[in-house]
């Protein structure tokens, strides 16, 4: 092995500037091709070049690369096993070849891409902590006709540093990548209230669908809740402390919104004045919700299929093609089976994307769980409101489960916050609420399984059924739970004091086994 003593002073002081050089870059980009030019000082060679291995696509790719025609060499790919990097990767060795145009290893069509003739050249793998990263190639020596047996070893002393500064380099770049997306991300934890039998059902496949890294394409009417559902699973899989980022596909045009989702290079387009990362990569290794799925344009449907398909994308006018590990979580509110079948949706991309669906369903079929709802906004408000916690009449508690609710929970929580702006001496009566919902018939409406809506069966004037119905659901509670009113509440999800004053209003015995 070469010693560093041993070194002439013209190699010891270029491999000392070499060195300061790639410490001072940041991130990856910078640290690459601080690495190319310096490896083609200390080996005094015409051209050089970092190749990194992509793990997730088996290939190897030119980041970074010095030289004649290094232009047209950035961003070529090709096999993990093929060339001499191939080999000098497979073997963890430095190879060494000084008569290339005989040698098998050699991977001709690179010199015939970029036209450039390969005499001698010197491949050393990167390697940190047992990971192959990537090689630094050196190509035909400046001074010589043939590289030394003494320069494959000093390139394997360079790139055993070098891989030390990729480590430092990509852990930077993730760092930076992951706080740019958890402060996109952030929001409080995702939690879907109801007991309802249609929401029992929803909560219990995302229960089932969470530990996976599974496509889940969520449906339903606008207002339901397909985001927080989307972010419930995120928060339940292994992936719930990397970025949860959510895109409105629905919010920018196609332009925008392909640079949105892929990012792009410098000068793509009027206004690119830098290289801006898309949400894919912010996502990477985490969570993507793609909201509003089936107003994507057919071009950009293509990208997000090879997306799917692949695990990689381009950016706005790049040529790089790169890996991604994100987990995609789409949701449309429209019929998209329908809109394959008349051709305005990709019938590939809608199969790619229906692995796992979930159809988060309207207000008006789980009305059991208004009351829930109400409870659970009612406390919210008050804190945003920084008002008291009204309460709610029992005349305006059936008004509200009444009510058909087209803009489903999104409608309620708006209602509720004006309903609580308005509220007198801290009481929300049928006044406080929008006629059209103070006012509604009382007729009954059926639910999703034909039967008639518990809140609306009877004469209008049979008394309040959705009291009869909570009083039911409390003296169930209490007989499940032996007469425990903490874990009554709980099981209810409402809290104790809220429970006592129910059982008081109701004249429910308490009575423990």
């Amino acid at each position: 092995m070469v010693s560093i003593q041993n070194l002439p002073q013209e190699t010891l002081s270029a491999l000392v500037d070499a060195s300061a050089a790639i410490n001072a870059a940041q991130g990856l980009t910078e640290t690459l091709h601080a690495i190319a030019a310096a490896s083609a000082a200390v080996l005094r060679a015409e051209a050089s070049s970092v190749i990194m291995l992509d793990q997730a696509r088996s290939k190897q790719v030119f980041l970074a690369a010095v030289g004649d025609r290094s232009d047209q060499l950035v961003g070529v790919e090709y096999d993990a096993g093929v060339g001499v990097s191939g080999k000098a990767l497979a073997t963890g060795k430095a190879q060494i070849h000084n008569d290339v145009a005989h040698e098998k290893a050699h991977y001709k069509e690179i010199d015939d891409k970029v036209a450039f003739q390969t005499r001698s050249l010197v491949a050393a793998p990167m390697i940190h902590k047992g990971e192959s990263l990537g090689v630094v190639e050196v190509i035909n020596p400046v001074d010589t006709e043939q590289f030394s047996d003494k320069d494959k070893e000093l390139a394997q002393v360079f790139a055993n540093l070098a891989a030390i500064a990729v480590a430092n380099a990509r852990s930077f770049d993730r760092v930076k990548r992951e706080n740019r997306g958890l402060k996109e991300a952030f929001r409080p934890p995702a939690k879907m209230l109801g007991d309802s039998p249609a929401m029992r059902e929803v909560l219990g496949l995302i229960q089932r669908v969470s530990p996976s890294s599974t496509t889940v394409l969520l449906l339903g009417e606008s207002g339901t809740g397909k985001e927080l559902a989307a972010r419930a699973i995120h928060e339940n899989s292994p992936r719930a402390d990397l970025p949860f980022i959510a895109v409105n596909c629905a919010a920018l045009p196609e332009t925008l919104l392909e640079s949105e989702l892929f990012g792009h290079e410098a000068g793509a387009f009027t206004g690119a004045t830098g290289r801006r990362l898309g949400r894919f990569e912010l996502a990477d290794e985490g969570t993507i919700f793609l909201d509003e799925i089936g107003e994507v344009s057919p071009a950009v449907q293509v990208k997000l299929l090879r997306v799917l398909q692949e695990k990689e994308f381009v950016r706005v006018g790049g040529t790089r093609t790169i890996g991604c590990d994100v987990r995609v979580i789409a949701a449309s509110n429209r019929d998209l089976d329908a809109d394959r079948r008349d051709g305005r949706f990709r019938d590939d991309l809608y199969y790619r994307l229906n692995v796992f669906p979930i159809t988060v369903p309207p207000l008006r079929m789980r009305r059991e769980d208004i009351p829930t709802l109400v409870e659970h906004f009612m406390g919210l408000l008050s804190g945003e409101l920084k008002t008291p916690c009204p309460d709610v009449t029992d005349q305006a508690m059936q008004a509200l489960a009444q009510y058909d609710w087209p803009g489903n929970i999104r409608e309620l929580q708006n209602i509720l916050e004006r309903a609580c702006l308005l509220a007198d001496e801290g009481v929300i009566t049928p006044a406080q609420l929008p006629a059209e919902i103070a006012e509604t018939d009382h007729k009954p409406a059926a639910d999703s399984s034909g039967q008639l809506s518990a809140s609306r069966q009877g004469p209008p004037n049979s008394g309040s059924t959705l009291e009869n119905m909570e009083k039911t659901l409390i003296i169930k509670a209490l007989g499940e739970h032996n007469g425990n009113q903490t874990r009554a509440a709980k099981a209810l999800g409402i809290s104790r004091d809220n429970l006592r004053y129910r059982i008081k209003k109701y004249q429910i015995s308490v009575l423990r086994n």
